[in-house]
Order: structure tokens, then C-alpha cells, then sequence
């Protein structure tokens, strides 16, 4: 079991709110990739850690008997990361972060927001996953739904706010 890993950098053993702080670690990092990398590459990146992380939770879990320990925050990290291959998915150089117009950190920063929404309340299948999925699948479904939704919405947010500011 790697600890440094499923604790995302040990970012999982802040005493308040772990996941929170799993997630603001994430976000930077995923931005990072989209800035010098792309889109495809972060959600490659993704599916790979996944894969590793349901791993390396079961064997936790095992060990340990914990399931969906509080201090496991890679799946955050799966989940933001996930959400920013959906949106904001552009590709735009260091210098044109702040430029409010392209909509890069606008849909990050949206993307954070409502990953976090989803993955607190659990609406729908998000909460189905977490309650019934067992072992790293469980731990880490959720978050890959909730991801996925946010990107989405996100998206769809930000796209309808293009749209009426045409309209104007």
C-alpha cells in the first residue's frame, strides 16, 4: 500500500475537511497538464491513476478494514481531474490563464465548485455508487461520476452564459 499516494501527497491527513483540501491540491495540478499538455492527456493520466488507485484502496481496505477512509483523497484528485478533461478542455498557454474571455479558469473554478457539490450531497447514482459499490470501486465511482457531471455542467453553464451574452 502507498500511503503517499492514496493520501494524495498526505493532503488526506488534514485534520478539516481532507477531501476539500484533496480537491484544491488537484485542481492546479490538473490545470497545470491542460496548459502544457491537453485535454486527452489529463483524462489518459485519469484513467491510469484510477486503475492504480482501486488497487492500492483494496489493498488498504484490506489491510486495514477501513472502507472509504476519510484520509483517501486520490479519489478527489480522479474526480477533479476527470471534471477538467470535460471542461473547461482547451488548451491555452500559461499567459492567457487570467484572460477571463477564453473561459479556462472560469470552467476550472466551476468545475471545482460543483465536483465538490456533487461529491458532498451524492444526488442520484453518485450516492448509489458510494453506498453500494465495495472496495476501491466504491471509493473511487463516485468521485468518476461526480467528475463527470461537473465537467458537464460546467460546460453547458458556460456555454449558456456565451450564448445570452450574444444575445445582448
Amino acid at each position: 500500500m502507498n500511503w503517499f499516494f492514496i493520501t494524495l501527497g498526505y493532503s488526506g491527513l488534514a485534520p478539516k475537511a481532507p477531501g476539500t483540501v484533496g480537491t484544491l491540491v488537484s485542481l492546479p495540478l490538473g490545470m497545470l497538464i491542460l496548459i502544457y499538455f491537453d485535454a486527452q492527456t489529463l483524462f489518459l493520466a485519469t484513467v491510469l491513476i484510477s486503475a492504480i488507485a482501486i488497487r492500492e484502496i483494496n489493498k488498504y481496505e484490506k489491510k486495514s478494514a477501513i472502507h472509504d477512509d476519510k484520509r483517501i483523497v486520490i479519489d478527489e484528485l480522479i474526480g477533479m481531474w476527470f471534471a477538467l478533461s470535460v471542461a473547461p478542455a482547451i488548451s491555452v498557454n500559461l499567459n492567457e490563464v487570467a484572460d477571463l474571455q477564453n473561459g479556462f479558469l472560469i470552467q476550472s473554478l466551476l468545475s471545482f465548485v460543483l465536483f465538490r457539490y456533487f461529491d458532498i450531497k451524492k444526488p442520484s447514482i453518485i450516492g448509489r455508487l458510494d453506498r453500494e459499490a465495495k472496495g476501491g470501486v466504491g471509493v473511487v465511482g463516485d468521485d468518476i461520476v461526480a467528475g463527470f457531471v461537473a465537467g458537464i455542467l460546467s460546460a453547458v453553464l458556460w456555454q449558456g452564459f456565451l450564448q445570452l451574452q450574444g444575445m445582448m
